[in-house]
């Protein structure tokens, strides 16, 4: 608190996006360590303290929304259980609700809709009253991924009221390079699919959790991607394809380490 110069509240925020991000961790001695992937992006001799790679943003971004345990509900909802591109604030909120109670979880209204304002401000900038973006604004990072987008508005039929669209960008992302993608494909593999030899391009694509989703990628995209994977994963990884078979196979392994040295030796500065 002294340091940083911040109240109780924002150091258990910063703890919090810290930790989800895959940035730090509790350690044994009950306090908080910085992980080697925290280390390596951010650490004295990191690829990028400053956040000034695009890469760095979108691995950010699949570090929040990949989670296994624990995650974080509305991106774990929208990025995989949400199957349309456009949606809204009301439509959203009664899906939350649905998801709540079919889970078991007791969430409150006021709680659904803090998730949901999160998740949205995390990817849209703030606009002032004659909506424009404030530049000064303390907007989230990953608004400058544009991965979601205000589309138009809507009235709502029970109070006539107007309330704003918004829609994923569903479309090629020249600025994830083929060595991201193939961390990402990696790491997708170790979390949920450890145990298995092959993926497939449904695994990639559209499965929970999959590089498809979290990054809302067209399938064309992906199958263009995977043909290139050799050459980004330094032959570790290769797509297969036949008249019947369409497949991931794991030449070699690779520590997250070394995948993320060939990101960030090949990446695109912005």
């Amino acid at each position: 608190m002294v340091t940083l110069g911040v109240g109780k509240n924002m150091v258990r925020a910063i703890r919090f996006w810290a930790e989800v991000a895959g940035v730090a961790h509790p350690n044994h001695k009950g306090g908080w360590s910085v992980t080697e992937f925290g280390n390596n992006l951010f650490g004295y001799d990191g690829y990028d303290p400053y956040l000034e790679d695009i890469q760095t943003l979108w691995l950010i971004h699949w570090k929040i929304s990949s989670r296994v345990r624990d995650p974080l509900f509305a991106w774990h909802f929208l990025l995989n259980r949400w199957h349309r591109s456009e949606f809204s604030r009301s439509e959203v909120l009664r899906a939350l609700r649905d998801e709540a109670d079919r889970m078991g979880k007791k969430i409150s209204n006021v709680t659904l809709e803090h998730h949901f304002t999160t998740f949205l401000h995390t990817y849209v900038p703030t606009k002032g009253q004659k909506r424009e973006v404030l530049e000064d604004n303390l907007d989230c990072p990953l608004v400058e991924l544009e991965l979601i987008q205000k589309t138009g508005e809507r009235t709502l039929r029970e109070t006539s009221r107007h309330e704003a669209v918004y829609a994923f960008r569903m479309e090629e992302k020249p600025e994830i390079s083929p060595q991201l993608f193939a961390f990402c494909v990696h790491d997708y593999w170790t979390l949920r699919r450890a145990s298995e030899k092959t993926l497939t391009l449904r695994d990639i694509s559209v499965a929970e959790g999959s590089v498809g989703q979290i990054f809302k990628l067209p399938e064309r995209d992906i199958r263009e991607r995977l043909e290139d994977l050799e050459s980004a994963s330094a032959g570790a990884l290769e797509f297969r394809e036949s008249a019947a078979l369409q497949q991931i196979v794991r030449l070699e392994e690779l520590s997250q380490s070394e995948l993320l040295d060939s990101v960030y030796g090949a990446g695109t500065m912005v």
